[in-house]
């Protein structure tokens, strides 16, 4: 593992202002990778260009193996065996794993998903007309209508969905590592459960399936299964809800394009596109360990260093996407690379596409007046957090 100098700069970097990009990005996107400090002053590769996190996505010497000494832990839980699941495995286990899930996340059947998307976004947005004042669509929508769309995909009983909402959106707090802990223990055992009662009456859903799956012939262990599943829900909807929020706050901050998305419900697929580019919440939570030295985008990495890939500064590549740091529904956004890319891109992408297409002209067209309820600058941004997103969307029917 090479070493590192006293003098560069802690990661992640500081925001100026909460919509935009750290500005000191543009200049990191000037030069080759260069080095950073992680929490605990861990050295780590910076990859910033849209050409090299490419490069790094797709390479398989840049491991997502996080029971490697130096991998880059960026969770408030600790890295016990397994507790990802196949998001921090490598080819072999990887591919055989993910394969599992992939038939129930391809483009064909995330069509078949459509009735109940457009189900749950009705029943949602039944509850809000029933609601006076200011109203939080945070939780009240842009939470609720992917987790509810993914834990029924998975088989979580609606009697049990508050529940389930509670704990899974506190896995990923940044802020308080016991409540993140306490919600990943609730989680796990509340899986454990749900896997044991399919295995003995399976049902018509995704749980049951992988209950019953095998790889390489063998039954998938419960540790594997339940490690999976957790990483399926959780990443399933707080990803999703984290950019429905925000692409809400959009159309409600530029009115012109809640035009757009009512009188050219064709465009929706290019406005989806380049919000997904425009806010690129994953944050920095994109990590790999080099397993062999490797040379991205010019610089050496060698065999044991940590590596950092930083998805937003790539969605915001001039030399990609002309004037990035400005909403553009116009460009070409579709080189964005807020999925990933690679063997670990993500396999919900079609899922969460299709949820916003529904979500967002099926909200303006029930309630045109929607605006905000406080002024644009005063709505709250979470930063501290592996999704970058939203505290709270105040609005007003």
């Amino acid at each position: 593992m090479s070493h590192i100098s006293s003098d560069v700069p802690s990661w992640p970097l500081p925001r100026v202002c909460p919509r935009s990009q750290p500005p000191a990005m543009a200049g990191f996107r000037q030069n080759i990778p260069r080095r950073v400090r992680l929490r605990g002053d861990q050295p780590a590769w910076l990859i910033c260009r849209h050409a090299d996190v490419r490069q790094a996505l797709n390479e398989p010497l840049l491991s997502v193996d996080d029971q490697h000494p130096n991998f880059p832990n960026r969770l408030l839980v600790p890295l016990a065996p397994r507790i990802q699941s196949f998001w921090r495995m490598d080819a072999p286990e990887h591919p055989a794993l993910r394969r599992l899930v992939m038939p129930d996340f391809t483009a064909h059947r995330t069509k078949q998903y459509r009735p109940l998307v457009e189900a749950v976004t009705d029943q949602l947005l039944d509850g809000l007309a029933e609601l006076t004042g200011p109203i939080d669509l945070w939780p009240a929508f842009a939470l609720a209508l992917p987790c509810i769309v993914i834990a029924r995909i998975f088989g979580v009983p609606d009697e049990d969905m508050d529940e389930f909402r509670t704990h899974t959106g506190e896995l990923l707090n940044q802020e308080q590592p016991e409540k993140a802990m306490a919600a990943y223990e609730a989680t796990t055992s509340y899986l454990r459960h749900l896997a044991r009662s399919r295995a003995k009456a399976p049902r018509d859903d995704l749980m049951s399936r992988l209950v019953n799956g095998r790889v390489a012939g063998d039954p998938i262990n419960e540790d594997d299964l339940v490690a999976m599943v957790r990483l399926m829900l959780v990443a399933g909807h707080e990803t999703t809800a984290s950019q429905l929020a925000l692409s809400l706050f959009t159309l409600l901050d530029r009115p012109e394009l809640k035009t757009t998305v009512l009188e050219h419900p064709e465009r929706i697929g290019d406005l989806v596109e380049e919000l997904l580019r425009y806010w690129s919440i994953p944050q920095d939570n994109v990590v790999r360990v080099a397993k062999g030295d490797v040379r991205i985008g010019g610089a050496l990495i060698a065999d044991g260093d940590a590596v950092l890939i930083s998805i937003p500064s790539a969605n915001h590549d001039d030399e990609v996407f002309p004037a990035a740091d400005r909403f553009d529904l116009d460009r070409d956004s579709r080189a964005h690379l807020a999925f990933g890319y690679g063997a670990h891109h993500c396999p919900g992408a079609s899922l969460a596409r299709q949820e916003m297409e529904v979500a967002l002209p099926a909200i303006f067209r029930r309630f045109p007046d929607l605006r905000l309820a406080v002024p644009s600058a005063e709505v709250p941004f979470r930063l501290n957090t592996l999704v970058y997103g939203l505290e709270a969307l105040p609005v007003l029917l």
